[in-house]
Protein backbone atom coordinates (compact mmCIF):
# COMPACT_ATOMS: atom_id res chain seq x y z
CA UNK A 1 0.00 0.00 0.00
CA UNK A 2 1.11 3.73 -0.90
CA UNK A 3 1.41 5.85 1.67
CA UNK A 4 0.07 9.46 0.79
CA UNK A 5 1.17 12.96 1.80
CA UNK A 6 -0.65 15.21 4.10
CA UNK A 7 -0.97 17.44 0.42
CA UNK A 8 -2.67 14.54 -0.93
CA UNK A 9 -5.14 13.72 1.74
CA UNK A 10 -5.90 17.14 1.99
CA UNK A 11 -7.00 17.43 -1.59
CA UNK A 12 -8.57 14.18 -1.70
CA UNK A 13 -10.64 15.39 1.21
CA UNK A 14 -11.58 18.61 -0.21
CA UNK A 15 -12.42 17.29 -3.48
CA UNK A 16 -15.22 15.06 -1.75
CA UNK A 17 -16.61 17.92 0.00
CA UNK A 18 -16.02 20.69 -2.63
CA UNK A 19 -18.66 23.76 -1.53
CA UNK A 20 -18.19 26.91 -0.49
CA UNK A 21 -20.18 29.14 2.28
CA UNK A 22 -21.82 32.76 0.62
CA UNK A 23 -22.79 35.41 3.63
CA UNK A 24 -25.57 37.65 1.43
CA UNK A 25 -26.26 40.67 3.16
CA UNK A 26 -29.43 42.87 1.69
CA UNK A 27 -32.02 45.13 3.04
CA UNK A 28 -35.21 43.72 1.81
CA UNK A 29 -36.36 47.36 0.68
CA UNK A 30 -33.24 47.59 -1.22
CA UNK A 31 -33.83 47.97 -5.30
CA UNK A 32 -30.22 46.87 -5.54
CA UNK A 33 -31.60 43.42 -4.10
CA UNK A 34 -34.57 43.38 -6.05
CA UNK A 35 -32.62 43.79 -9.32
CA UNK A 36 -29.98 40.93 -8.24
CA UNK A 37 -32.12 37.98 -7.78
CA UNK A 38 -31.61 37.19 -11.52
CA UNK A 39 -28.48 36.33 -10.13
CA UNK A 40 -28.51 34.58 -6.62
CA UNK A 41 -31.27 31.95 -8.86
CA UNK A 42 -28.58 31.61 -11.47
CA UNK A 43 -25.84 30.93 -9.37
CA UNK A 44 -28.10 28.05 -7.52
CA UNK A 45 -28.89 27.05 -11.22
CA UNK A 46 -24.95 26.69 -12.24
CA UNK A 47 -23.45 25.75 -9.00
CA UNK A 48 -26.19 23.78 -7.45
CA UNK A 49 -25.35 22.41 -3.93
CA UNK A 50 -21.78 23.39 -4.58
CA UNK A 51 -22.63 27.12 -3.30
CA UNK A 52 -24.69 27.12 0.24
CA UNK A 53 -26.00 30.53 0.46
CA UNK A 54 -26.60 31.78 4.01
CA UNK A 55 -29.18 35.27 4.02
CA UNK A 56 -28.12 38.32 6.52
CA UNK A 57 -30.53 41.04 6.92
CA UNK A 58 -28.79 44.75 7.09
CA UNK A 59 -31.23 47.96 8.29
CA UNK A 60 -30.40 50.31 6.30
CA UNK A 61 -34.25 51.54 5.54
CA UNK A 62 -34.98 51.13 9.17
CA UNK A 63 -36.43 55.17 9.49
CA UNK A 64 -37.76 55.73 6.07
CA UNK A 65 -39.11 59.22 7.22
CA UNK A 66 -35.63 60.30 8.01
CA UNK A 67 -33.84 58.15 5.66
CA UNK A 68 -35.94 58.93 2.29
CA UNK A 69 -39.04 61.31 3.57
CA UNK A 70 -36.16 63.96 5.15
CA UNK A 71 -32.86 62.85 3.89
CA UNK A 72 -33.22 62.05 0.25
CA UNK A 73 -32.04 65.66 -1.18
CA UNK A 74 -33.51 65.43 -4.52
CA UNK A 75 -37.29 65.57 -3.47
CA UNK A 76 -38.18 63.44 -0.59
CA UNK A 77 -40.20 60.39 -1.59
CA UNK A 78 -41.20 62.12 -4.36
CA UNK A 79 -37.51 61.81 -5.78
CA UNK A 80 -37.02 58.44 -4.60
CA UNK A 81 -39.35 57.29 -6.55
CA UNK A 82 -38.29 58.92 -9.84
CA UNK A 83 -34.28 57.64 -8.85
CA UNK A 84 -35.83 54.01 -8.47
CA UNK A 85 -38.44 53.95 -11.49
CA UNK A 86 -35.11 55.48 -13.48
CA UNK A 87 -33.05 52.77 -12.50
CA UNK A 88 -35.34 50.32 -13.22
CA UNK A 89 -35.62 51.16 -16.64
CA UNK A 90 -32.25 49.47 -16.79
CA UNK A 91 -33.35 45.95 -15.26
CA UNK A 92 -36.32 45.03 -17.66
CA UNK A 93 -35.99 41.57 -15.90
CA UNK A 94 -38.49 42.86 -13.09
CA UNK A 95 -41.29 45.44 -12.87
CA UNK A 96 -41.47 48.74 -11.00
CA UNK A 97 -44.57 49.99 -9.56
CA UNK A 98 -45.12 53.79 -11.55
CA UNK A 99 -45.93 54.63 -7.40
CA UNK A 100 -43.28 52.90 -5.75
CA UNK A 101 -42.04 54.87 -2.24
CA UNK A 102 -45.20 57.47 -2.75
CA UNK A 103 -47.62 55.17 -1.61
CA UNK A 104 -47.73 52.63 1.02
CA UNK A 105 -44.75 52.87 1.77
CA UNK A 106 -43.24 51.06 5.05
CA UNK A 107 -42.00 52.97 7.55
CA UNK A 108 -39.17 50.84 8.39
CA UNK A 109 -37.83 47.26 6.93
CA UNK A 110 -37.64 46.04 10.53
CA UNK A 111 -40.68 44.45 10.75
CA UNK A 112 -40.31 42.31 7.46
CA UNK A 113 -36.68 41.55 8.53
CA UNK A 114 -37.50 40.17 11.78
CA UNK A 115 -40.58 38.09 10.21
CA UNK A 116 -37.62 36.64 8.03
CA UNK A 117 -35.84 35.78 10.58
CA UNK A 118 -38.07 33.66 12.61
CA UNK A 119 -38.82 31.58 9.34
CA UNK A 120 -35.15 31.25 8.87
CA UNK A 121 -34.78 30.05 12.11
CA UNK A 122 -37.49 27.46 11.26
CA UNK A 123 -36.07 26.65 8.39
CA UNK A 124 -32.89 25.81 10.25
CA UNK A 125 -34.99 23.55 12.50
CA UNK A 126 -36.22 21.55 9.36
CA UNK A 127 -39.71 22.98 10.14
CA UNK A 128 -40.90 24.60 7.10
CA UNK A 129 -42.89 22.90 3.82
CA UNK A 130 -41.06 21.61 1.58
CA UNK A 131 -41.19 22.72 -1.94
CA UNK A 132 -39.09 23.77 -5.27
CA UNK A 133 -39.59 27.00 -6.10
CA UNK A 134 -38.04 27.34 -9.26
CA UNK A 135 -34.63 26.21 -7.55
CA UNK A 136 -35.90 28.10 -4.08
CA UNK A 137 -36.80 26.76 -0.90
CA UNK A 138 -39.52 27.98 0.95
CA UNK A 139 -37.91 30.82 3.13
CA UNK A 140 -35.70 32.28 -0.30
CA UNK A 141 -39.20 32.09 -2.05
CA UNK A 142 -40.93 34.01 0.89
CA UNK A 143 -37.82 36.81 1.03
CA UNK A 144 -38.55 37.14 -3.14
CA UNK A 145 -42.12 37.13 -3.15
CA UNK A 146 -41.81 39.90 -0.21
CA UNK A 147 -39.88 42.09 -2.68
CA UNK A 148 -41.45 41.84 -5.79
CA UNK A 149 -45.12 42.72 -3.28
CA UNK A 150 -43.10 45.82 -2.41
CA UNK A 151 -41.48 47.42 -5.45
CA UNK A 152 -44.09 45.44 -8.13
CA UNK A 153 -47.12 45.36 -6.33
CA UNK A 154 -47.10 48.36 -4.11
CA UNK A 155 -47.94 46.44 -1.07
CA UNK A 156 -47.34 47.43 2.55
CA UNK A 157 -45.23 44.48 3.40
CA UNK A 158 -44.30 46.00 7.10
CA UNK A 159 -47.60 45.34 8.34
CA UNK A 160 -48.51 42.34 10.02
CA UNK A 161 -51.50 41.45 7.96
CA UNK A 162 -49.48 41.13 4.74
CA UNK A 163 -46.87 39.24 5.73
CA UNK A 164 -49.07 37.02 6.99
CA UNK A 165 -50.70 36.59 3.79
CA UNK A 166 -47.69 35.51 2.48
CA UNK A 167 -46.49 33.35 5.13
CA UNK A 168 -50.43 31.41 4.15
CA UNK A 169 -49.60 31.21 1.03
CA UNK A 170 -46.31 29.39 0.78
CA UNK A 171 -48.16 27.41 3.94
CA UNK A 172 -45.79 28.33 6.60
CA UNK A 173 -46.82 28.15 9.80
CA UNK A 174 -47.42 31.89 11.19
CA UNK A 175 -48.13 30.49 14.90
CA UNK A 176 -44.56 29.30 14.76
CA UNK A 177 -42.80 32.30 13.44
CA UNK A 178 -44.91 34.39 15.88
CA UNK A 179 -43.47 32.41 18.48
CA UNK A 180 -40.17 32.78 17.37
CA UNK A 181 -40.88 36.77 17.44
CA UNK A 182 -42.47 36.38 20.89
CA UNK A 183 -40.12 34.72 22.53
CA UNK A 184 -36.98 36.51 21.75
CA UNK A 185 -35.29 34.40 19.29
CA UNK A 186 -36.00 36.03 16.09
CA UNK A 187 -34.76 39.39 17.43
CA UNK A 188 -31.59 37.27 18.52
CA UNK A 189 -31.04 36.25 15.16
CA UNK A 190 -31.46 39.80 13.59
CA UNK A 191 -29.17 41.29 16.39
CA UNK A 192 -26.16 38.69 15.19
CA UNK A 193 -26.61 39.92 11.42
CA UNK A 194 -26.75 43.89 13.05
CA UNK A 195 -23.41 42.75 14.82
CA UNK A 196 -21.47 41.18 11.72
CA UNK A 197 -22.81 44.69 9.77
CA UNK A 198 -20.89 46.55 11.99
CA UNK A 199 -17.83 44.12 12.61
CA UNK A 200 -17.69 42.94 9.25
CA UNK A 201 -18.14 46.70 7.95
CA UNK A 202 -20.62 45.71 5.24
CA UNK A 203 -20.94 48.91 2.93
CA UNK A 204 -24.32 48.42 1.44
CA UNK A 205 -26.83 46.26 -0.17
CA UNK A 206 -26.55 43.68 -1.80
CA UNK A 207 -23.15 42.07 -0.54
CA UNK A 208 -21.31 38.95 -1.13
CA UNK A 209 -18.82 37.86 1.56
CA UNK A 210 -17.06 34.53 0.60
CA UNK A 211 -13.32 32.76 1.63
CA UNK A 212 -13.96 33.25 5.23
CA UNK A 213 -14.28 37.15 4.64
CA UNK A 214 -11.38 37.62 2.10
CA UNK A 215 -13.35 38.22 -0.61
CA UNK A 216 -16.40 40.24 -1.00
CA UNK A 217 -18.30 41.42 -3.92
CA UNK A 218 -21.22 45.01 -2.73
CA UNK A 219 -23.18 46.37 -4.98
CA UNK A 220 -24.13 46.06 -9.31
CA UNK A 221 -21.88 43.71 -9.41
CA UNK A 222 -22.06 41.58 -12.73
CA UNK A 223 -23.18 37.51 -12.46
CA UNK A 224 -19.74 37.12 -14.38
CA UNK A 225 -17.43 38.68 -11.71
CA UNK A 226 -19.95 36.83 -8.87
CA UNK A 227 -19.82 33.32 -10.72
CA UNK A 228 -15.46 33.98 -11.56
CA UNK A 229 -15.13 34.50 -7.93
CA UNK A 230 -17.08 31.27 -7.00
CA UNK A 231 -15.18 29.14 -9.78
CA UNK A 232 -11.73 30.09 -8.49
CA UNK A 233 -12.79 28.82 -4.98
CA UNK A 234 -14.19 25.96 -5.85
CA UNK A 235 -11.46 24.90 -8.15
CA UNK A 236 -8.59 25.76 -5.11
CA UNK A 237 -7.12 22.59 -4.37
CA UNK A 238 -6.44 23.44 -0.75
CA UNK A 239 -6.94 26.59 1.71
CA UNK A 240 -3.24 27.88 0.88
CA UNK A 241 -2.31 31.53 -0.16
CA UNK A 242 -1.80 32.00 -4.02
CA UNK A 243 0.99 33.80 -5.70
CA UNK A 244 -1.40 35.50 -8.32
Amino acid sequence: MVACSAYEVATENFVNKRSIGIDYYTDILCVWAYFAQIKVDELKKEFGPRVRLKCHFITLFGNNAVKIGQGYEEGGYQGYSRHVRELGRHFPHVEIHPEIWTRNVPASSMPVHLTLKAVQLLGEQGRLPEGDYEGRDAFEELTWRLRRGFFRDLQNIALREVLHEHLEALSIPVDAVERAVADGSAYAALALDADEHRNRMIEGSPTWIMNEGRQRLYGNVGYRAIAANVQELLERAIDLPDWC
